[in-house]
């Protein structure tokens, strides 16, 4: 049944690059939970405790609140083919701000240099706990493939419109908790 690991191994790596979405939940102490499904599209395993996704425009930007704040997270993957498998990475996020030497190292190794349209900074967890369990109850679905609306949407607006759309929305999350898209970035 379920097993406890400290850091991902080959064979988790590889039952994560096989799935096709993965779901983020983040929160603080006094805030509300927020979960989000995600394409694996613009995901990545850094190295053993680490990994990041590519965070695209959205009506709200929560996790991004919840990092800021010192919140707790997870990300969750599930085999919806194949052998049944639930794997949870346990930790806390960080916002990799789109103006840091890190975001431009991270994009430059892990997607050759190119950001796709509406990318608004890198969520990175660093997690000291991964879990897995049977996922029996997951049900079986056949994965058809990436929508392209968001895509289609983001390249009707334009950068001026997403980024002007990013300070009406994505600014604080719904409990009023900064998210820091817009802070001025001060290298470490």
């Amino acid at each position: 049944m379920a097993k406890k690991f400290l850091h991902l191994d080959d064979g988790l790596i590889s039952f994560i690059e096989r799935q096709p979405i993965f779901f983020t939940a983040s929160s603080t102490d006094d805030s509300r939970v927020n979960v989000s499904p995600r394409s694996t599209l613009y995901f990545r395993v850094i190295d053993q405790s680490n990994v990041f996704y590519l965070d695209l425009s959205g009506s709200g930007n929560e996790t991004a609140a919840h990092a800021r704040a010192g919140g707790q997270a997870t990300i969750m993957f599930c085999a919806f083919d194949g052998p049944p498998r639930i794997l949870r990475l346990y930790g806390r996020f960080e916002t990799v701000h789109r103006d840091s030497r890190e975001y431009g190292t991270l994009i430059e190794q892990f997607f050759n240099g190119e950001v796709p349209l509406g990318t608004r900074q890198i969520m990175k967890l660093k997690f000291d706990l991964v879990i897995t369990s049977c996922g029996f109850g997951v049900p079986l679905f056949d994965f058809v493939g990436e929508r392209d609306s968001m895509e289609k949407c983001l390249n009707s607006l334009g950068r001026e419109a997403i980024e002007n759309g990013w300070r009406e929305k994505n600014v604080t999350s719904l409990d009023g908790l900064p998210t820091g898209l817009f802070d001025e970035l001060v290298e470490k």
